[in-house]
């Protein structure tokens, strides 16, 4: 006799959905703590005033922040997936727009729309991993990896930065950011539901 576990037990499509959906919720991550080390190169490039410098690398976090919730709604209302997938190809948009920044301004402008994206992706990446895997248990398995890698992208912020900047100039660390977000926009009408 088979036991409830095993029929709501994940396949290979469920695995791989969080593959994807893993790639931006990293990127969010990791974009909340590249710019620190990429400020230095910035500001010889851009010649910020020492608050265009603060609000270049704070307003990321606080739109990030204060939107979570209401991008949750929004994506509970008009579809997650929709939701997901123009969050996550605005916030492409944003990276480019934020890596070839001719001024001050312009890069904290990029920096807040790179924010409104990331609210949008948090929750409905969390809500989409939620219809993937229907047993709790894997549930659990499933965001404890999600939530993992949150922690990873923002650790791995500067060292990714720090190697980018060894090689490229600054707005690398932006763009750094599109080959992933691409593979998504590919992958996820495939693979998430």
């Amino acid at each position: 006799m088979q036991r409830t576990t095993d029929i709501h037990k994940p396949g290979l499509r469920a695995w791989l959905g969080l593959a994807v959906i893993l790639g931006p919720v990293l990127l969010v991550a990791m974009d909340g703590s590249v710019l620190f080390l990429a400020m230095p190169k910035v500001t010889e490039a851009l010649a910020p005033t020492a608050g265009q410098a603060l609000w270049a690398l704070d307003i990321y976090g606080f739109v990030v922040g204060s939107l979570l919730i209401t991008f949750g709604g929004i994506g509970d209302r008009y579809g997650r997936l929709k939701v997901l997938m123009s969050g996550v190809a605005l916030f492409g948009l944003a990276s480019l727009g934020a890596a070839f920044a001719s001024s001050p301004d312009m890069l904290i402008a990029f920096r807040a729309l790179m924010g409104l994206a990331g609210a949008t992706l948090l929750p409905s990446a969390l809500a989409v991993l939620g219809e993937l895997f229907e047993d709790p248990r894997q549930r659990a398995q499933a965001i404890g990896i999600f939530a993992a890698a949150f922690a990873a992208g923002f650790a791995i912020g500067p060292a990714v930065g720090g190697q980018l900047l060894s090689h490229f100039w600054w707005g690398s660390v932006f763009l750094v950011n599109l080959p992933v977000l691409v593979l998504f926009l590919v992958l996820a009408p495939f693979l998430l539901r």
